[in-house]
């Protein structure tokens, strides 16, 4: 499998039959260099209601006839835009072409801005994390999250080999969190996400690596646009 790190908490996975991204805030990113015009995949997996998550989604499934995998209401709600869309409930999991999805739990809140200025946040569910099993890895993506005891039954439960944890602090964990959730989720490798977008959320992401290196787990940070192979 080839993932490939697109910016924010975007991540592209390409299996050996499909392929995938992953929370596609690309349009209005400011650090992003990939443009959704651009992306092919089969399939978008969305793992909440805010913007700089769902991104373009709709976009991206209607240019390929891709799939939205996300909760209930995410799903729900994108599906009215005209996008193809896979709901799953939090714990709930399905069987795709690629593979399985499973909705891990995420602390954190989902809400997609006003269509205008008089209108109110539209609630969209519950957050997310995303366990998916593909090519015989098991890869977790956490969404937006705080630090949960729930991550120590996902280490416990699950033999994962790629975790990619939010690290930017003020909405999510920051890194002294991440580094305690890497040790509850004992993932074959993190990989930071959720930092440096814009100033509320600058982290060094290098030294939160190094922090997981003292503690005996290995972590890596991708350059924008970098590819790895697991």
């Amino acid at each position: 499998m080839k993932i490939t790190y697109l910016s924010h908490s975007c991540f592209l996975l390409e299996t050996a039959s499909h392929t995938l991204i992953i929370d596609p805030f690309l349009t209005g990113n400011p650090v992003a260099q990939a443009k959704a015009a651009d992306i092919r995949c089969d399939y978008v997996l969305v793992t909440h209601g805010h913007s700089d998550h769902v991104g373009d989604a709709v976009e991206i499934a209607k240019n390929n006839d891709a799939t939205i995998i996300a909760p209930y209401e995410v799903a729900d709600f994108l599906s009215r835009q005209g996008a193809k869309g896979h709901p799953l409930g939090l714990g709930g999991g399905f069987n795709f072409p690629f593979g399985r999805v499973k909705l891990t739990i995420a602390f954190h809140s989902s809400g997609y801005p006003p269509e205008t200025e008089k209108g109110g946040f539209v609630y969209l569910g519950v957050p997310a994390g995303l366990l998916i099993e593909a090519d015989g890895k098991t890869i977790h993506h956490a969404g937006d999250t705080a630090l949960t005891v729930e991550m120590q039954l996902l280490g416990q439960r699950n033999k994962i080999d790629v975790a990619m944890l939010p690290i930017g602090d003020n909405f999510t964990m920051g890194p002294e969190d991440a580094a305690v959730a890497a040790e509850f989720l004992k993932p074959g490798l993190t990989i930071p996400m959720h930092y440096n977008t814009f100033g509320l959320i600058n982290q060094d992401a290098a030294a939160f690596v190094r922090t997981l290196a003292s503690r005996g787990l290995a972590g890596r940070v991708l350059e924008i646009g970098e590819t790895i192979t697991v």
